[in-house]
């Protein structure tokens, strides 16, 4: 289902939904569906067609670790963890993909969502 919010189009809203276990041997997102959850989170990129990352600047390396910490915690919460790099002290980057299924599920797409309301 879409439906129109704030001048963006929502398949369901993301950050209302958890993630789901993800067990080896379901298929990757891919195609049109893979596009349509692309569009849904700001400024994430696709990698290597399977991961999907975004980049994070801040002023300094106390606000760098702040924001570390709260994507642990929602990680944690949500059962899905992303790789998260520090790099030259203030800027992050976040991967993300399901390493089950060797690509991208809804699952990446939700932790990117509630990444992004940070």
């Amino acid at each position: 289902m879409m439906i129109k919010k704030n001048r963006q189009y929502t398949m369901t809203n993301l950050t209302q939904k958890t993630c789901v276990a993800c067990e080896g041997g379901a298929e990757p997102l891919q195609g049109e569906k893979l596009r349509r959850y692309l569009k849904e989170i700001e400024d994430w990129q696709l990698e290597e067609g399977q991961k999907i990352q975004k980049k994070f600047e801040f002023k300094n390396f106390k606000e760098a670790i702040a924001f570390v910490n709260k994507v642990g915690e929602i990680a944690e919460s949500e059962g899905h963890h992303p790789d998260i790099h520090l790099v030259l002290y203030k800027n992050v980057v976040i991967e993300l993909w399901t390493h089950a299924i060797h690509g991208l599920s809804e699952n990446d797409f939700i932790v990117a969502a509630k990444i992004n309301l940070l």
